[in-house]
């Protein structure tokens, strides 16, 4: 997923995104250690995306903080 698709999610998507991620690479974590992955990029590109989701969620809350303190 690329940083602007993330941003036009909504608050449920986003989360819905990342637990599908974070799953995701439980599962290929799983398959590298019992010799079944053969798609060993995805690893990473699986990391990315839980990375790029969470810096959305991060500036999400961060912005709704800001705006609950003015």
């Amino acid at each position: 997923m690329k940083a602007k698709e993330i941003r036009q999610l909504t608050d449920e998507e986003l989360a819905k995104n990342l637990r599908d991620n974070r799953r995701e690479g439980f599962n290929l974590r799983l398959q590298k250690q019992t010799g079944q992955l053969l798609n060993t990029a995805r690893v990473r590109q699986t990391r990315h995306d839980v990375a790029r989701l969470m810096t959305e969620k991060s500036a999400r809350l961060a912005k709704a903080a800001a705006k609950d303190g003015k």
